[in-house]
């Protein structure tokens, strides 16, 4: 059996939060992040990757829902879902657990960083023929995350 992604992402933060803190304080935040970011990368296109099963005729929404419920994020979030077809999907979270537990480590930039920023990292896991835009996120104070899924070409 695998755990969920949450249940994952809360043991890694027993290592990755000090350690984290340890290089931005030895090396700087900026340049401490954008290592972490670096060296946490394959690991999160392959979340992303084992997260969507077959890819092809699937709608973007729908291989998202996938996602959210397989990474135990989704349980407690509203999303809604508009323009539900191949080329684009956006969605809404109005609830996010990855915020909530790092919110409760008294963390939540490193939150941000360790799991908002890998949201990029996972589309592109999933399929990089689809890019992802998002303008705002719950972990930086907004009411939700809004992500805008495209892809590129149609995979008929």
């Amino acid at each position: 059996m695998t755990l969920p992604i949450i249940e994952q992402v809360k043991i890694q933060a027993q290592i990755l939060v000090p350690l984290v803190k340890a290089l931005q304080a030895k090396l700087g935040e900026r340049r401490a992040n954008a290592l972490v970011r670096r060296a946490l990368g394959d690991i999160y296109r392959r979340y992303g990757k084992n997260s969507g099963g077959p890819r092809a005729r699937r709608t973007l929404a729908t291989s998202w829902r996938l996602r959210l419920q397989r990474s135990g994020a989704g349980r407690r979030s509203i999303i809604k879902c508009k323009n539900n077809h191949k080329m684009s999907s956006r969605l809404m979270s109005r609830g996010c657990r990855y915020a909530a537990f790092y919110r409760e480590l008294g963390e939540p930039e490193l939150g941000f960083l360790l799991v908002c920023s890998a949201d990029f990292l996972m589309t592109e896991g999933l399929d990089p023929d689809i890019t992802l835009t998002r303008t705002q996120t719950i972990r930086q104070g907004a009411s939700h995350c809004d992500f805008r899924y495209r892809r590129q070409r149609d995979l008929e």
